[in-house]
């Protein structure tokens, strides 16, 4: 009979928002929660959240957050009855499931043999279809030599999908079109897996043309019992990376959701799974299903399943890790109305959503309430580093069917405000509110066939934004200096004092110049053609206007920054200043860093001719890699790193000494 034990103290294994989401569950538990963190997360909000808080080392996670001696120094000092592993890191690391057990402490999460039994994609694959769970044609073997690896491909076909064996979260995958790029992409998967895995073995599928990505959420508990919470559509990705997820998939017909459900609870049986896990499926536009992993943790989108079946996943899991049976049986689950989540990042959409690390300056955010939920680990002033994942927000919309789910996740889209850093605000936006999402025409290539519609670049500034921007630092600074004196308002009231100000911002071509005058108890703006006779007032981080032009902008100005808000936009300005007057020294031949970094490889050296495209270093960041390659042909002149060096972004690489061209 299993053995039930009710947990006093639980230590979570994680940082950031989902060491913060598990605890607010421990908390309503009356469970003590024990966070732990590195250099980087000395104030992060999971340790201010949790009752107790242990350093565990530097701010690199193989140091800290990998780092299994200390963490179990932790469990020994705080006393810990159990580990909430949360996901990434060591969820799902059957090492680490072992040594629980050694240290007689309870894993919040399945057993090793599990982890084992899925940790491996190619294993699972065998494991899957004894289950009789369909399978994507594929090399799941232990050869590795590339040779080999490419006659396979052949032999299945392409274009081929390579992957990680050990991988998830879309690190060490590879999508290959044709047998010319495959060496080439395997060594970078391979070295990517190795980076993120401690593994570089890889396996190949066929790459199934406009797939759809549904996820079944199972649960099982250490009496037999195993159910399945419906499914989830994770099809809309970037990078092979989820970026918004939805429950339940759209358009899934009742037979198909219960071959899937069934499936994937013989998945979880099929290993002895405990506690929360997800079965990934390849759904065909014909109605096909296909086996693809099986995530043994709690997932990034479980609220969108948490909000349609209203049950707490973190507590299941609890109170099977405690020995408890399930909560509730298979046909006590039920489904109501549809939820969405989208993933806010801090990147950058115009360079390749490559990560933008830099303080929140500015944080304002919807409201919470039951149709809108934020799961986050940040508040305004933190800093999102180059250590870790780079998300910062999980935001989730309910309601009654998925019209409405959408309206209210554009709604919160335009309420989320973010400045000191890039983030996909913008192009999430452009995501829910695009017309093939609404008639949920979905694939994994969403993003690459609707790309021309799809906002990838900035907001251009306009000249009433240049104007507005002006008004707000004007009226903003004189606030600061007093809040009460007349003569620091733009009303028309002075005191010997000349009635203009002019602002310099920095134009793509040229300066732009805002002149603000005042006149009677109105300001006259002009900015190029278009002049504005406005009325205006500072409420925080609002501007209040009414004139020719009426309406409330956010705004906040950081040094020479301004960052506009209005009409569910971002706007991103900057005040001219005389340092920005020197030439640009970049051009084709000095490579820089477009990211900040690790060096992982670097493939030339001084003196080495280069052709048009060739490979010349590549950087890491947050496990991601990104290839410098060379604009034109010509001589490296200069490497300025080797491998394993930190860079920053705007750091110069190497230079090179390109040919004329003709």
């Amino acid at each position: 009979m299993t053995k039930k034990t009710l947990f006093k103290k639980v230590l979570i294994a994680n940082r950031g928002e989902i060491a913060c989401r598990v605890i607010r569950t421990l908390k309503r538990l009356d469970i003590e929660t024990i966070a732990i963190y590195s250099d980087a997360d000395r104030q992060a909000q999971h340790v201010l959240l949790a009752d107790e808080a242990y350093w565990i080392g530097p701010s690199s996670a193989s140091e800290s957050y990998l780092n299994m001696d200390r963490i179990f120094d932790v469990v020994e000092k705080s006393g810990a009855d159990a580990i909430h592993p949360g996901y990434g890191f060591l969820s799902e690391n059957a090492n680490f499931a072992r040594r629980c057990e050694a240290h007689n402490v309870v894993l919040i999460g399945p057993p090793a043999s599990a982890m084992v039994a899925m940790g491996s994609k190619a294993q699972a694959k065998l494991l899957m279809a004894k289950a009789d769970v369909p399978l994507v044609p594929g090399y799941h073997g232990d050869n590795q030599e590339p040779e080999f690896l490419l006659e396979q491909a052949k032999s299945i076909g392409f274009p081929v999908l390579l992957k990680a064996s050990l991988g998830g979260g879309g690190k060490g995958m590879r999508l290959v079109h044709a047998a010319a790029d495959f060496v080439e992409s395997l060594a970078a998967c391979k070295r990517e897996a190795k980076a993120s895995f401690g593994d570089d073995h890889v396996l190949i599928e066929k790459y199934v043309i406009q797939p759809r990505h549904v996820e079944i959420q199972v649960f099982a508990d250490t009496h037999g019992n195993a159910v399945y919470l419906f499914e989830r559509d994770c099809s809309i990705q970037r990078r092979h990376q989820k970026v918004v997820e939805e429950a339940p998939a759209p358009n899934l017909d009742e037979a198909t959701r219960k071959a899937m459900g069934e499936a994937a609870v013989r998945a979880a049986k099929a290993i002895g799974y405990v506690g929360a896990g997800t079965i990934e499926f390849l759904l065909s536009a014909t109605g096909d299903f296909y086996f693809m992993e099986m995530n043994p943790r709690l997932q990034v989108e479980h609220p969108v399943t948490e909000m349609i079946t209203g049950q707490d996943l973190v507590e299941w899991q609890v109170r099977v890790a405690e020995g408890l049976p399930l909560p509730m049986q298979q046909d006590q689950l039920g489904m109501n109305g549809h939820a969405i989540e989208v993933r806010i990042y801090a990147e950058d959409p115009e360079n390749e959503f490559l990560p933008s690390t830099g303080t929140i300056h500015y944080l304002g955010t919807p409201d919470q309430t039951e149709n809108v939920r934020i799961d986050s680990g940040v508040v305004q002033g933190d800093e999102i580093s180059v250590f870790y994942d780079p998300m910062i927000a999980k935001l989730i919309t309910w309601d009654v069917n998925r019209e409405r789910a959408i309206h209210r996740m554009e709604r919160a889209l335009t309420q989320y405000h973010i400045a000191g850093l890039k983030t996909n605000i913008g192009f999430l936006q452009s995501v829910v509110g695009n017309d093939a999402f609404k008639d949920a025409d979905l694939s994994t290539h969403f993003i690459d066939d609707h790309h021309g519609e799809l906002a990838f670049d900035s907001v251009g500034a306009t000249a009433r934004d240049y104007i507005l921007a002006a008004l707000y630092i004007s009226l903003s600074s004189s606030e600061q200096t007093s809040q009460h004196e007349p003569w620091n308002s733009l009303t028309g009231w002075q005191v010997n004092s000349f009635n203009a100000q002019k602002f310099v911002f920095k134009g793509e071509e040229e300066n732009i110049q805002v002149l603000l005058s005042v006149s009677g108890d109105s300001v006259s703006a002009q900015c190029g053609d278009l002049c504005l006779v406005v009325q205006g007032e500072v409420q925080g981080n609002e501007l209040v206007v009414s004139g020719d032009y009426s309406g409330r902008v956010t705004a906040f100005v950081q040094g020479e920054q301004v960052a506009l808000f209005r009409d569910g936009k971002s706007v991103r300005l900057e005040q001219y200043s005389y340092k920005h007057s020197a030439a640009d020294e970049t051009s084709g031949g000095h490579l820089k860093a477009p990211m900040n970094g690790r060096i992982v490889n670097v493939s030339v050296k001084p003196g080495q001719s280069v052709e048009e495209g060739d490979l010349l270093i590549t950087v890491e960041a947050m496990k991601m890699e990104h290839a410098i390659r060379s604009v034109r042909a010509g001589v490296v002149k200069t490497v300025f790193f080797e491998q394993g060096s930190l860079v920053n972004e705007g750091d110069e690489l190497i230079e090179l000494e390109l040919d004329e061209e003709e």
